[in-house]
């Protein structure tokens, strides 16, 4: 087989980029090596910048998140009790939308009408920095695909970043001591609006899915497992990290779901290597906390997917030269948000009493500047 463009996976960022691609008129194809049920079985974040919903929209998948998606127009802050909320739509005229990875999955592979070739075993890069192909092995038969580029959106852990000789690459890394323990629950969400808690305990998330459905999380120490959780234990100690009002009105119930998921900051550079590039996860991680990890990666395959489009339309490289530098740029403001929320809402032992009077400032700042509440409500609603 022979196309323009393979890109390996198809989570959001992958089917994004075929959608633009294949509007466009450009070939691609999409490998994947788990099944479409599995991939649709990742429990995600949801909470979209208005960039990633405008890009919905232009790939043809907006519909069903503007009839179900939850717009947001401010954020709850709670420090040992201390509530305030961030009023986005008062500070700088924006909203987020809260709307499931899950779901946007579904709707992109539901547009999409190139090929997408799942349970795609084996996925190997070749010849990256002259005449690229990739190999596969589907039903036991090993496939060959030629092609002019290759998109890397397969993930952290994918092949395509590690296809890369050593040194090709800068890796820039943090790792926390700390995870999230989340449970989603078919219960209403406490409030409307998300809240962000800080409490010596740690931290504290109270998000949601739908009207219907709630997302909850807890910093937990390094090497806790979730089957030690119980749901009770859960709710017990959410309820002593939220304000009394908030932990008194809790919905609770059985959880349907339930998880940990370690916390990192993480990026590589460049994201360019000859005809390879790499977007999204698999190149760059952040904390959750920003809200920033899927709206990264819609903004990494919006540039990409332009750059590629003017190649083959215009004949012209610029764009595809000056992707890694562009996205990059946009990559390091996204890391240094997640950073700051991370730092101000969750529990460092490390650092002590000192540390935690650091961030009682900080919050103490926050709620009482108007300018410290726009410089957060415009990074958490989307830097343009």
């Amino acid at each position: 087989m022979r196309t323009q463009i393979v890109i390996v996976g198809a989570g959001p960022a992958g089917l994004m980029l075929g959608r633009l691609l294949e509007q466009a008129g450009v070939e691609s194809v999409i490998l994947e090596r788990r099944s479409p049920d599995y991939v649709l079985g990742r429990i995600r974040a949801g909470v979209l910048e208005q960039g990633s919903v405008d890009l919905l929209d232009r790939a043809g998948a907006g519909a069903r998140m503007h009839a179900e998606g939850l717009v947001h127009e401010g954020v709850g802050l709670s420090f040992d009790g201390d509530r305030h909320r961030i009023d986005f739509s008062a500070l700088i005229g924006r909203q987020v939308m809260v709307y499931g990875q899950t779901e946007v999955t579904r709707d992109l592979m539901a547009a999409r009408q190139a090929p997408s070739i799942y349970e795609a075993e084996n996925v190997e890069l070749h010849d990256v920095d002259g005449a690229p192909w990739v190999s596969y092995v589907k039903d036991g038969v090993s496939q060959r695909i030629d092609c002019d580029f290759i998109a890397g959106c397969d993930g952290f852990h994918g092949p395509s970043r590690a296809s890369l000789p050593e040194g090709a690459l800068s890796l820039f890394e943090r790792v926390y001591p700390f995870g999230w323990l989340g449970i989603l629950v078919d219960r209403p969400p406490v409030e409307h609006e998300l809240i962000y808690a800080h409490h010596a305990r740690g931290f504290a998330l109270c998000s949601q899915r739908s009207p219907s459905r709630s997302r909850y999380y807890i910093q937990v120490p390094e090497g806790e497992r979730a089957a030690d959780w119980s749901d009770t234990r859960f709710w017990d100690e959410l309820r002593q990290r939220l304000d009394p009002a908030t932990a008194e009105a809790l919905p609770t119930g059985p959880s349907i779901e339930k998880s940990i998921a370690p916390l990192r900051s993480f990026v590589a550079e460049p994201l360019r290597f000859g005809k390879l590039f790499l977007a999204g996860d698999a190149a760059h991680i952040v904390p959750p906390t920003g809200a920033k990890g899927l709206n990264l990666a819609m903004s990494d395959v919006a540039l990409l997917a332009d750059a590629l489009i003017e190649f083959y339309g215009e004949k012209s490289t610029a764009g595809i030269d000056a992707y890694s530098a562009h996205a990059l740029a946009r990559i390091w403001k996204a890391e240094r948000f997640s950073w700051w929320m991370t730092s101000l809402f969750h529990t460092f032992p490390e650092t002590g009493p000192f540390g935690r009077r650091i961030q009682r400032a900080e919050f103490d700042y926050l709620v009482g500047s108007v300018a410290a509440q726009q410089s957060l409500a415009e990074n958490y609603t989307g830097l343009r």
